[in-house]
């Protein structure tokens, strides 16, 4: 039977994160490039759903309508914040990490975004952090 310090526990590994391969969409190979993600139920990810909430109202125009373009970028920023590090090189050298870059991996493929986005929401992936 579960009880409320495993239910903590569980969101405290998520915070953590856990390390995530991205593969190529044809192979399935490791293409060598490692994320270390929040899991879905991680303060991180609580903050970031917040935080696309105030995006997308600053966002909005004097009806509250946010355009797609606005929308999409709040969206791939809301993900960007549940990475937590990274391995990744460009041109043989380590890309350093931060939000600017990880918004540029994500929107290099929408198949790079895709599977970023499940494994956040992923919580088999993050029980018992990694």
């Amino acid at each position: 039977m579960m009880q409320l310090n495993d239910i903590i526990a569980m969101s405290e590994d998520q915070e953590r994160g856990a390390w995530f391969v991205l593969a190529d969409p044809l192979t399935g190979r490791p293409t060598g490039i490692r994320l270390r993600i929040a899991g879905p139920d991680s303060e991180t990810q609580r903050k970031a759903r917040l935080r696309l909430a105030d995006d997308l109202v600053e966002m909005s125009d004097i009806d509250g309508r946010v355009s797609s373009e606005n929308r999409e970028k709040a969206r791939i920023a809301n993900l960007a914040r549940c990475v937590l590090g990274w391995e990744c090189d460009e041109d043989g050298q380590p890309v350093p990490f931060n939000t600017a870059n990880v918004i540029r991996l994500i929107r290099a493929a929408t198949w790079v975004e895709a599977q970023i986005d499940a494994y956040a929401s992923d919580r088999a992936a993050h029980r018992g952090g990694a």
